[in-house]
């Protein structure tokens, strides 16, 4: 089948290195595909900041390393994400009641009624990013995904 993608992870050594055939690059177009409709469907707001508000919302208040490490981003990649929420309002931080070179990150009411207003249209950018497949091949996808994490 010319459609059919079969990753061998021990291929024979004469075999050629074909790129398309590889994890890391169709997770990288996946990726690319789902951002470009993340940016078209909830443009007042980038994937990585409505992740740290979704994850903050579930959370509640949490060391900025937690919500980093919750949200899959490096201490600086964070700490960037939760200036950029705060200076427009939706995040705060304060310091740690026992350890101040601590913060603890939490939403503003602001910031909820923010999330609340964006989750149809963040359901919608999964919607859209799946649409290519069926409904069990969404689990199964899904599922699989989750094994990787």
């Amino acid at each position: 089948m010319a459609d059919e993608i079969l990753v061998d992870t021990e291929p024979a050594r004469d075999e050629a290195y074909h790129l398309d055939t590889q994890v890391g690059f169709l997770l990288r177009k996946v990726t690319q595909r789902h951002l470009s409709i993340f940016g078209a469907v909830l443009p007042e707001i980038t994937a990585t900041q409505f992740a740290t508000m979704a994850k903050s919302c579930e959370l509640g208040a949490v060391s900025q390393n937690e919500l980093g490490r919750a949200t899959a981003m490096d201490a600086a990649t964070i700490k960037g994400v939760i200036d950029r929420l705060q200076s427009r309002g939706l995040m705060a931080t304060t310091p740690h009641p026992s350890d101040r070179r601590r913060l603890i990150v939490t939403l503003t009411e602001r910031g909820r009624v923010a999330l609340e207003a964006m989750k149809a249209r963040a359901r919608e950018i999964s919607e859209q990013t799946l649409a290519p497949l069926s409904l069990p091949e969404r689990r199964a996808f899904l599922r699989a995904l989750k094994k990787l994490t």
